[in-house]
């Protein structure tokens, strides 16, 4: 399986205008070939293929006046760009021919230099990890890096990013094998709230940090400031860098409390079950600022790569199954029942119950229900159907080595398992996050 490790980049000033130009490359070689393909379909034309593109807004434009700059930067980080826009071609593609499943897929869309987010990627011919624990990009030079722990292989490509508060990050793709936990008898069902942010099948509750509500005093201050700050002014770039750091600082938060949350659950519990619940829709109604300050789709991808890694069953079930009307205990089906409804007695057996633990236990049931059939679909009590995720791997990023070298694992300086030497480059494994 592929996994994707991130780290926290420092970049000098010099680096800083290197990645700044390499960004803007980038940008422009997207829209110029997004504009070729758009003209050519507006006439009628043929769809334009990827080599014609590269031909004339690669090679060709770097010898012209106008974009003779694009030479400055790695013909890797160019090529890459190229190579992102096909795979967003074909995923409107899929989405519209019915291959790719989920939500429906928009075509491309231009890039602005006013984009919050910039970032490129390089295969493995175009960075090497160094021995004093730096990386090494092409035309931009050795970045200082935080390591965190230990890259598990070599990497087959490194996407250097720049996020909306001026950070920089260096994130490798590395194929991986899956790390399989000691097997144990207990499995968990899941009932995902606001109240509580989890209620699982046995009892324990995990309470909802609310890590945007804690923010929003001091959010709401730094917005006014924003807002009273002239457009187009320094100033108002200090703002904005202001408030997007407070706005870092809860999503680096809340993914280090499902990051933690997650794996718990994982190394407790040989199967895992959730609900499948309409995100989406929730984030339209009054409890939208709630529901994403929960974050409950990041938290079920979580659960849905980290069970698979370590070898644990994982399956959800459909958000249409009635897991709050039924009785856990002798299963009668009492009817819905308004939010307020924290605890409800069954009219069959009598049975009181506390309504997100019973809901978690009907979950639990149905996920073996589920399991035991054997098929990644199966119909739940509606009828309606339940995916099973088989490898929810992250964004694939096709790589190559330089002939006769392999990019190295690991960091240097740090306890390692193996020392290898790379042409120039000696590396030492170590770790990594």
């Amino acid at each position: 399986m592929q996994l994707r490790y991130n780290y926290r980049a420092y970049p000098d000033a010099a680096q800083r205008r290197a990645l700044a130009s390499a960004f803007g490359c980038a940008r422009v070689v997207w829209n110029d070939c997004l504009r070729d393909r758009k003209e050519a379909h507006a006439a009628g034309l043929p769809y334009v293929k990827s080599a014609e593109l590269s031909r004339l807004r690669i090679t060709q434009a770097k010898r012209t006046e106008e974009r003779a700059w694009l030479a400055d930067v790695s013909a890797v980080v160019l090529q890459q760009s190229l190579r992102d826009l096909d795979t967003a071609y074909k995923n409107f593609f899929d989405s519209v021919k019915g291959k790719r499943q989920g939500r429906k897929v928009g075509p491309p869309r231009y890039k602005s230099k006013k984009d919050t987010r910039q970032s490129i990627r390089l295969n493995a011919n175009a960075f090497c990890l160094q021995s004093d624990g730096t990386v090494y990009v092409a035309k931009v030079g050795n970045l200082k890096v935080t390591w965190s722990r230990r890259l598990p292989a070599a990497p087959t490509s490194l996407t250097v990013t720049k996020d909306s508060c001026g950070r920089y990050f260096v994130s490798f793709v590395v194929d991986t094998a899956p790390g399989i936990l000691p097997e144990v008898e207990t499995d968990a069902g899941i009932d995902l709230g606001l109240s509580a942010f989890a209620v699982l099948s046995d009892g324990r509750k995990i309470d909802s940090p609310r890590f945007l509500r804690r923010a929003e005093k001091k959010l709401k201050r730094l917005q006014r400031e924003l807002s009273r700050k002239a457009k187009g002014s320094k100033n108002r770039a200090k703002a904005r860098i202001k408030v997007a750091r407070q706005h870092a600082r809860v999503a680096d938060r809340r993914r280090d409390f499902h990051h933690k949350a997650s794996t718990q659950i994982i190394r407790d519990n040989q199967a895992v079950y959730v609900e499948d619940l309409a995100v989406s829709g929730l984030g339209r109604t009054r409890l939208a600022k709630s529901v994403h300050d929960a974050g409950w789709s990041a938290f079920v991808g979580m659960l849905e790569y980290k069970a698979v890694k370590h070898g644990r069953t994982f399956a959800k079930v459909d958000r249409a199954f009635p897991s709050t009307q039924v009785c856990s205990a002798c299963g009668f089906r009492d009817g819905p029942k308004p939010l307020h409804v924290r605890k409800w007695t069954c009219g069959g057996c009598g049975s009181v119950h506390d309504r997100d633990h019973n809901a978690a236990r009907n979950v639990l049931l149905e996920g073996r229900r589920i399991v035991a059939a054997g098929r990644a679909e199966t119909l739940n009590a509606c009828g309606a159907p339940v995916r099973r995720a088989h490898v929810p791997a992250q964004r694939g990023e096709a790589g190559s080595h330089r002939k006769g070298h392999t990019t190295q694992a690991g960091i240097p300086g740090l306890q390692s398992r193996e020392h290898v030497k790379i042409g120039s480059c000696q590396t030492q494994g170590a770790s990594a996050k």
